[in-house]
């Protein structure tokens, strides 16, 4: 039970905790794409970004005693997520907007958004430093224990953790009810299908555009927050995990918010999976080895320090058998 205990702990947990982070930035990555039809490279700073935000409105409760049953970085969301959309819509309005009216291709959008990456990091570094910072330097991070009967251990998960995986369900339960139920959903998805025979049939294509930054700046603040509160706020919190949530999107479909939901976990969990040591499962089998074998101490399949390799082995096959993605989103 011990082994299968610690299985759960992390696989299972890390896997589900991991696979909503890059559902979350996956699914602004796939709408945007799905929309303006270039790959936004800056999202993962938009995540971290958010995340400063949500920083700062938890400093002001903090700062003016005000006490939440829950982590203040969750509560402060509602103020944090508007802020961050408009942040959003100011880059899109700064950078973007200009360059679309001029009728650029996507690929010098592309090259713009790695200048917008640049930027964020640099004014996140001069206002707020490089070292790290913790939403729980104030208040303790509870730990939720269940014991299992047979079992030493116990499964082991945060309140943040709990409150990721609870917000995605919730997060992409209300972007389901979007896209399907109201008219500015189902323009966004006639734009993502057809941009040209979208603007022909009278959808207005500027306001489609401002809700896919809307949408697209305020799940990135959700997914940086709620990634900061279950590790470290640094200036770099979400620049290294851009290309696994990229993987996602591109796994499940670009332009498709499902496909996206569904790359984020896979992707996840093929992580988590690929960095298990699975001697610790292996262990009361060592008895029946043949004589001469022995069970190695580290029986992962890629070292931790190469976990992001595994996305993109997943996206080389994908690309190789399926380039559309499972659920047949752009072409790639």
């Amino acid at each position: 039970m011990n082994e299968l205990v610690f299985f759960i702990n992390k696989v299972l947990v890390s896997g589900s905790v991991l696979g909503s982070v890059y559902a979350l930035g996956a699914v602004g990555v796939t709408l945007i794409f799905g929309i303006l039809r270039f790959a936004h490279f800056a999202h993962g700073d938009m995540m971290t970004m958010g995340a400063f935000v949500s920083f700062l409105l938890a400093a002001a409760f903090a700062a003016i005693g005000i006490q939440t049953p829950l982590p203040t970085g969750f509560i402060v969301l509602p103020f944090a997520l508007p802020i961050a959309a408009a942040l959003a819509l100011s880059i899109d309005r700064g950078f973007y907007k200009p360059l679309r009216d001029r009728g650029v291709r996507p690929v010098t959008l592309l090259i713009a958004s790695i200048g917008v990456t640049l930027m964020i990091q640099g004014l996140i570094r001069l206002f707020f430093g490089v070292s790290n910072r913790s939403f729980f330097e104030n208040e303790a991070k509870e730990i939720f224990r269940i014991a299992v009967i047979g079992a030493k251990r116990s499964i082991s998960f945060s309140e943040p953790q709990v409150l990721l995986i609870i917000t995605t369900v919730v997060a992409v339960t209300a972007l389901h009810l979007f896209l399907t139920r109201s008219r500015l959903g189902k323009g966004m998805r006639a734009m993502a299908d057809n941009a040209d025979l979208a603007r022909v049939s009278g959808i207005n294509t500027g306001e489609v555009v401002r809700a896919t930054w809307i949408i697209a700046g305020s799940l990135a603040c959700l997914a940086g927050t709620m990634l900061a509160l279950d590790v470290s706020l640094k200036p770099d919190l979400a620049f290294n995990i851009v290309l696994p949530i990229f993987a996602a999107a591109i796994v499940g479909g670009l332009g498709h918010p499902y496909g996206a939901i569904a790359g984020g976990f896979l992707v996840g969990f093929a992580e988590t999976l690929a960095v298990f040591n699975w001697s610790s499962v292996l262990r009361p089998f060592k008895d029946v080895l043949p004589d001469g074998w022995t069970l190695p101490s580290n029986l992962s399949l890629v070292p931790t320090d190469y976990k992001l390799t595994v996305a993109f082995v997943i996206l080389v096959i994908v690309l190789l058998f399926r380039p559309t993605g499972i659920f047949k989103g752009a072409s790639t």
